[in-house]
């Protein structure tokens, strides 16, 4: 793992949030994107070399939808830059960490991603991104 990619942030209102996070950074988000196999609407904000990622769901059956019905809006998940994502994840599983999805996903901003289930990171919802080729 190579950095620090994004902080995802699961939010009710994208539009409400991307105002109050350009309040809170100084600073406007780069990038709106839907990703309709994920069930979410996306902006992305650049502090440094971090992103932080806000997600609004799309769909009542999507991750976040569920994750704000259970514990509220806030801090989703953790994504890391990997060079392979596909060696990373063979590696990760021989290691013993089970993968929510068994083969690489599109996701925003043009990435390759996976995520590894919090029972198996401590309580930490952890994404593996790889730049799309």
């Amino acid at each position: 793992m190579k950095k620090i990619e994004h902080i995802g942030i699961a939010v009710k209102n994208l539009n409400d949030s991307n105002a109050l996070f350009k309040k809170l950074f100084g600073k406007d988000h780069y990038k709106v994107e839907a990703v309709a196999s994920e069930g979410v609407s996306t902006s992305f904000f650049m502090l440094g070399e971090t992103k932080i990622e806000l997600l609004e769901a799309t769909s009542e059956n999507s991750a976040i939808a569920k994750f704000i019905e259970k514990k509220g809006e806030g801090i989703h998940h953790i994504a890391y830059e990997v060079d392979n994502l596909d060696a990373e994840m063979a590696r990760l599983k021989h290691e013993g960490f089970e993968l929510i999805n068994p083969t690489p996903k599109d996701g925003a901003d043009n990435k390759r991603i996976c995520f590894l289930h919090p029972k198996t990171t401590n309580g930490v919802l952890v994404e593996l991104c790889e730049e799309k080729k």
